[in-house]
């Protein structure tokens, strides 16, 4: 659901956008904290934002890392 929200802040679009791994933070919502790989050998990080269910709203890109590799650990950012 985010995709199109990253490839609007990226400028560009990717024919592969496959989540390999993530991790979750419970706030006011959840941010998840996603690998996605985007090629063949690139991959990004994503924080998402999920609101609580009676918000109505869904997922929100907050913040993305770009350069990533498949071994390079996930961390909160």
């Amino acid at each position: 659901q985010v995709k199109p929200q990253f490839e609007s802040r990226e400028n560009r679009t990717f024919g592969i956008f496959k989540a390999i791994v993530y991790k979750t933070q419970v706030v006011a919502g959840t941010n998840y904290f996603i690998k996605v790989q985007v090629s063949d050998t690139e991959y990004v990080h994503l924080r998402v934002f999920q609101s609580l269910p009676f918000e109505n709203q869904g997922p929100s890109l907050v913040s993305f890392q770009t350069g990533k590799t498949r071994d390079d650990p996930l961390t909160y950012f």
